[in-house]
């Protein structure tokens, strides 16, 4: 009985204190995705509905693919609001700074980033060497 109380407690501060778009909760499935650019030292997050679409941002930026994973558009917003909260910067279109601890709050919070370590060593060398 207790722990029902606990429960019922935790449920309604967690609702109370974010202010979550319900409408988002019934987008379809698409893509959530990082890219990186090596010309701005930048990375941009973002949501495709499926892979042409993706495709299409590709062929249209000078940007590599980092990762990608199925998502919602919710998941997108969430993960912008957490890292403004964090006091991350970012630009329009959801550009930001490269940093290895952007790419270390990216990962910790299940953005896809690229699992692979030389993937981070390596644009890491490459931006020490330019």
């Amino acid at each position: 009985m207790n722990n029902r109380k606990i429960i019922k407690g935790y449920k309604t501060l967690i609702s109370s204190r974010l202010n979550v778009d319900t409408s988002l909760d019934k987008s379809k499935d698409g893509i959530i995705y990082t890219l990186y650019s090596d010309a701005f030292n930048s990375l941009k997050v973002g949501f495709a509905e499926n892979d042409k679409v993706l495709e299409k941002k590709l062929s249209s930026e000078a940007f590599i693919l980092l990762d990608m994973k199925k998502g919602k558009k919710k998941d997108l917003c969430l993960l912008i609001t957490t890292l403004n909260e964090l006091g991350i910067k970012y630009s329009d279109n959801f550009y930001f700074k490269y940093s290895g601890s952007l790419i270390k709050h990216l990962s910790t919070l299940g953005w896809p980033v690229g699992r692979s370590l030389y993937k981070q060593r390596k644009i890491k060398k490459e931006l020490v060497c330019a």
